[in-house]
């Protein structure tokens, strides 16, 4: 067995391949057919092999998929020790990956299928577009309260009430960047809604879509969101792999004998952190379990810090509904269909 570092190009890639002995081997290859079926006839069937994410990791791995016990896909965002390097090499990159492979120390990404990885480049669209609306219209607010007017912020989420806006108090050239702004606004407000019937119904045709949109709390967008991020369930050992890859777990710092947890890592998709924190305001007024489980933590530690361990909660109950396929019939009650025992009920 060998842990084996890849520095992946457009044209060639660099190996380092780490023997259990400590004993270290380079080597360089084109990034062709011929080559990467010399590499793959180097490869033992246990070895593990480590890549950073770029724009062809994913053809990468398909091609040597079969030759190997694991691949792990490195997060380069998460991952500074290349990037920082002040001697950086092609070897040097490779033997970085292979070292850290080596301890299981890497911070890892995952590979989504075509479906997942197209829904989840449409859901970063959306996200996008929502920020740009709500600039627009934070711009349309902020004219109106200079103007000593009284204008909720909420109201203009409306399309009638946007396009009804009484302009009539501003100037020729104020009222001329209104009606663009509010031009912009509506029409993105159409393109949101196209979007999310895009969303909702890719998101209606993955694993599982049915099981997390029993949840109470769970909207068919929310749904697809999470899935799309979540990708195959079989991914992941246990809820806690989960957690750490949503960056929903405490920063863990050991040293001598001090343990020390700060604030949640949040490593991941912030979108899907996100959404899955506001998925849990909402099944917090329906699940007593949930809600109880929200105050008790609410009274030793606060607010904050209590909807984000209820999020996690829910991320365990997510992670038991897909991975054992189950559809509730009352989340409220946690009530399963087909007579199933309910999940994440553990304190």
């Amino acid at each position: 067995m060998a842990f084996i570092g890849v520095d992946l190009h457009t044209n060639s890639f660099t190996i380092c391949r780490l023997r259990n002995d400590g004993s270290e081997g380079f080597e360089t290859f084109a990034l062709s057919a011929s080559a990467l079926q010399a590499f793959c006839q180097s490869l033992d069937a246990d070895d593990e092999i480590a890549v950073e994410s770029t724009g062809n990791t994913t053809w990468f791995c398909d091609e040597i998929r079969a030759c190997v016990g694991r691949i792990v896909v490195v997060n380069p965002r998460q991952f500074q020790v290349i990037r920082k390097s002040v001697n950086k090499t092609d070897r040097n990159d490779a033997r970085s990956l292979a070292f850290f492979l080596s301890k299981d120390m890497l911070p890892e990404t995952r590979l989504k299928s075509t479906a997942e990885a197209e829904l989840g480049s449409l859901v970063a669209t959306r996200d996008v577009f929502v920020k740009q609306r709500t600039m627009l219209l934070n711009k349309i607010h902020a004219m109106f309260v200079r103007r000593g007017c009284k204008l909720k912020k909420e109201g203009l989420a409306s399309k009638k009430r946007l396009r009804e806006l009484d302009l009539s108090q501003f100037t020729a050239l104020e009222q001329v960047e209104l009606m663009a702004l509010r031009n912009q606004a509506l029409s993105l407000t159409e393109t949101l809604a196209e979007l999310d019937k895009a969303i909702e119904a890719a998101g209606a045709e993955l694993p599982g879509h049915e099981g997390i949109s029993s949840i109470k709390g769970i909207g068919a967008r929310s749904a697809a969101i999470l899935l799309s991020g979540i990708g195959n369930i079989d991914d992941f050992e246990s809820a806690d792999k989960l957690a750490a890859y949503v960056g929903i777990v405490p920063k863990v710092s050991q040293s001598n004998d001090a343990d020390n947890r700060g604030r949640i890592t949040k490593r991941g998709n912030k979108l899907m952190r996100t959404t899955l924190v506001q998925c849990t305001l909402v099944a917090t007024r329906y699940s007593g379990y949930l809600n109880a489980f929200y105050q008790r933590i609410k009274e030793r530690r606060g607010a904050g810090k209590a909807i984000i361990a209820t999020a996690r909660k829910l991320l365990s109950i997510i992670y038991d509904t897909l991975k054992n396929g189950w559809v509730f019939e009352d989340f409220t009650e946690f009530k399963i269909k087909e007579n199933q025992c309910p999940a994440g009920q553990s304190s």
